[in-house]
């Protein structure tokens, strides 16, 4: 329990402000206990002056009653809002912490991590949770003070047959804990199988081609079905955890209201407690029951409620966040260069190995080789996707550490074979990150040979696009990707497969825009298809993670090494 608190504790934080919610709520939890006790003071004196000649009017019972009743609703109405405002508003506060450490998190998460659980964290489980804290809050906080005043009644009426009631509450706090912890590690379980089971429809979901190509559905099926039973089992198992708390609960609670009703009918029938006191004792006893059943009944939804904010505090408070210097000096020259740079990832061969490299400011450069040769690893150490492992990058003679992460990354502008768009509009995916500039968006979707298609949109460059542009074609998308870094202006570009999805004659206009863009800037070209990069002023040449030969396309033909193999391999010569 004492765990539990803390972990309680560091929710603190994120209900800055909301003090006043839980005051009023505290209150108006009280009033609404005091109301629970009120119907078991009505009790005595209506039995004890009897119904024949009563000391009051007879109107004034139901009246008491019907307003009771309603000071009670209105009270719980506060109780629940006031909560759940504070609720929601610290759901916004994690929610929004959780999706800023994901911007400025160290690349490393998202390998380690899939996307699916990432999403699950941050937009279901954190609400999830503190919804969960919540609701039992508000138990919490209306039954304890109804509980509070009918004891308080009991005591008043017969303190000695109230200590039976408060027998009740050791075997009732072990019970809850043994529970709880039960409960807390079922949840951690759960938690991990929603996360394998959404796994499993996110692949399905993107390669959903692949699967119907290779009639892959019933292994796929079998795998789902694998990840769903299992997550079923947990939930059987959480759900025997809480269910069996409450019986026990009320079991113990069952023995204590039956000494006390037996100890009061005794007590009754001796003389020395009058009727009156009685059915207000036995009003109160039998009342105290279900709240106390509902407070143990809370054990359940707090275990999982913790749990699953768990994960989101876990995001926020130990994700390391990427790390950069202070170095911003403006616009680069855009030199680089690499010193013995080796790259590796956990156990397996080195991804590179040893490269040294230099590449001048305003030249262009090829990176081709074989797949696995390295050439992704490569470029993804410009911009610090990637560190290596040892050795180091430098960018204007300045090591890309003592870089500022933002000055760095606005010296590189990417168009990549996997194209990732948003679902905005068409102008919104051009000038990404940056200041809307129409003209500009004109003209570098005209330089991406895109400006009919753009025009033929019912809303033009205000068009939206859908997820990640699938009311786009493959060649669409790509050139999309390239006006963005044509907008971009940026002094190194870095070109991987940029034209790989397009057909030939777009192929011809976009070679010759990034042709006339290149001019004047650094560029580092990944390109498998060899007749793209014959015209770069050099041609490095990458296998297994080394750097084996570069030079011009023609030097690099008459050598007759690994580029002459590749070329000949493509060209059948």
């Amino acid at each position: 329990m004492t765990a539990l608190l803390a972990k309680l504790r560091i929710l603190g934080p994120y209900f800055a402000g909301t003090q006043w919610a839980f005051i009023v709520s505290a209150l108006a939890a009280a009033v609404s206990g005091a109301t629970e006790a009120g119907v078991a003071w009505l009790m005595k004196p209506l039995v004890d002056q009897g119904l024949q000649k009563p000391a009051f009017p007879l109107w004034a019972v139901p009246l008491a009653i019907i307003v009771l009743f309603a000071v009670r609703g209105v009270a719980g109405f506060i109780v629940n809002y006031t909560l759940s405002w504070a609720a929601n508003q610290a759901t916004l506060r994690m929610r929004s912490r959780m999706f800023d450490r994901l911007l400025d998190a160290h690349p490393q998460l998202f390998g380690a991590s899939t996307s699916s659980s990432l999403v699950n964290t941050v937009v279901y489980e954190v609400m999830f949770g503190v919804n969960l804290l919540v609701g039992a809050a508000q138990t919490l906080l209306k039954d304890t003070f109804t509980v509070i005043a009918l004891l308080g009644t009991l005591v008043y009426l017969n303190w000695q047959l109230t200590l039976f009631v408060a027998a009740v509450a050791p075997a009732v706090g072990v019970a809850m804990r043994v529970f709880g912890k039960r409960m807390h590690r079922i949840t951690r379980e759960s938690q991990v199988a929603v996360d394998a089971l959404a796994y499993t429809v996110e692949e399905n979901v993107l390669a959903w081609r692949i699967v119907r190509l290779h009639r892959a559905q019933a292994a796929q099926r079998t795998r789902f079905d694998r990840a769903n039973a299992g997550l079923r089992q947990l939930l059987l198992k959480a759900t025997v955890a809480s269910s069996v708390v409450t019986p026990v609960t009320q079991l113990i609670t069952a023995c204590a209201l039956a000494a006390v009703i037996g100890m009061a009918l005794w007590q009754s029938s001796s003389g020395s407690m009058s009727v009156g006191d009685f059915v207000a004792f036995i009003t109160a006893a039998i009342a105290v029951a279900t709240p106390l059943r509902r407070l143990s009944d809370v054990v359940g939804p707090v275990s999982r409620g913790v749990a699953s904010v768990e994960r989101g505090l876990e995001l926020i408070d130990h994700t390391p966040v990427e790390a950069g210097g202070t170095h911003a000096p403006g616009r680069s020259r855009g030199e680089l260069a690499l010193h013995d740079v080796t790259v590796r990832f956990g156990d397996g061969a080195d991804a590179l190995a040893g490269v040294t490299l230099a590449v001048r400011a305003g030249e262009t450069v090829a990176l081709v080789g074989p797949s696995g040769a390295g050439k992704s690893t490569l470029v993804n150490l410009l911009p610090r996707f990637l560190d290596p492992t040892s050795g180091s990058v430098m960018l204007d003679g300045e090591a890309l550490k003592q870089w500022n992460l933002l000055a760095l990354r606005e010296q590189f502008a990417l168009v990549s074979q996997d194209v990732v768009l948003f679902n905005d509009t068409v102008a919104a995916n051009v000038y990404l990150g940056t200041v809307a500039d129409a003209p500009r968006v004109h003209a570098a979707l005209a330089a991406a040979n895109l400006t009919e298609f753009v025009q033929g949109l019912p809303q033009g460059v205000d068009s939206m696009i859908g997820h990640n542009g699938t009311q786009l074609s493959g060649g669409q998308r790509q050139r999309l990707a390239i006006a963005r870094a044509i907008y971009k202006d940026a002094p190194i570009l870095i070109l991987d497969e940029a034209t790989s999805a397009l057909d030939s004659e777009s192929e011809a206009l976009v070679q010759r825009s990034l042709e006339a863009l290149m001019k004047g800037r650094t560029s580092i070209v990944i390109a498998h298809r060899l007749s793209t990069v014959e015209r770069a002023d050099r041609i490095i040449a990458l296998d297994a993670g080394r750097v084996v030969e570069q030079g011009s396309h023609a030097e690099l033909l008459r050598r007759g090494g690994l580029y002459a193999r590749l070329h000949a391999l493509q060209f059948r010569s």
